[in-house]
Parts: structure tokens; C-alpha cells; sequence
């Protein structure tokens, strides 16, 4: 499994009347967490587009429990659990500073060839980054 946490600051603009965190940023927050992890193992998305691959989300799932609020600095913990092929999803649990969890989430997206738009296997630059950390592939 591989993990990141990466800690973002709820901005005002961000924020409904109540200010709350309006429900539709938190699915941003999930990318910011996702490409940090991917920087953290050495794949960028600019060294993906130079491989000629595309990552299109093909789902995404969220379970709110607690809204963040304007001025809070949210955890987005980012897992990769599983060794990606076609497919790969990204779980995520966000917390507030008081370390309460706010929401719960999956995306997944899968890998395209740009010229093509046909469906691609895992880059074997990508496979050779991440294989490390799941042990026998």
C-alpha cells in the first residue's frame, strides 16, 4: 500500500453562507492528494502526458460525515491499496485539525492512450515507481 498525507487550507471561496466547505470542492481536494502521492513516487501527470497517457476518472464516491470549515488545514490522507493494471483507484479519508474525520471517498480512474483514446495497461515507468510498495507483483 502506498500513503500520503498532504494538508490543505479550507480558502473562503470554498466556503457556502454557513461556511461550510461546499460539498462539490472536496472531489478537488481528492486530486490535489492524489497527484501529490503520485509526485511522491517519482510520476508526475506532466511525465504521464509525456508517456502519451491519460487518466480520466470513471468513478467517485464520497461519504460526508463532517463539514470542514472556512480556515480549517484539512488532512487529505491519500491510499493506494491495491497494484493498478487497467484501473486505479485511489481511497482517501479527510481530517480536520482536531483529527476527526470528515469524509471517506474512492476515486478511480483507468489509462488511455492520447492518440489512440483506447484503454492502456499500466506504463511500465509507472509499474517500476509504485512495485516496491506491494511487495510480489
Amino acid at each position: 500500500m502506498i500513503q500520503a498525507d498532504t494538508k490543505i487550507r479550507v480558502r473562503y471561496a470554498e466556503t457556502d453562507q454557513m461556511g461550510y466547505m461546499y460539498y462539490g470542492n472536496y472531489a478537488s481536494y481528492y486530486e490535489v492528494g492524489r497527484t501529490e502521492l503520485m509526485r511522491n513516487v517519482g510520476v508526475t501527470y506532466s511525465e504521464l502526458e509525456k508517456m502519451n497517457i491519460m487518466m480520466p476518472v470513471i468513478e467517485l464516491a464520497i461519504k460526508y460525515r463532517r463539514a470542514a470549515r472556512y480556515d480549517d488545514v484539512v488532512t487529505v490522507r491519500t491510499m493506494l491499496k491495491e497494484m493498478p493494471e487497467m484501473r486505479i483507484r485511489f481511497d482517501y479519508e479527510l481530517y480536520n485539525d482536531s483529527e476527526e474525520l470528515l469524509n471517506t471517498g474512492h476515486v478511480t480512474l483507468f489509462f488511455i492512450d492520447a492518440t489512440t483514446r483506447k484503454p492502456t495497461k499500466l506504463p511500465q515507468e509507472v509499474y517500476d515507481s509504485i512495485k516496491g510498495y506491494f511487495g510480489e507483483v
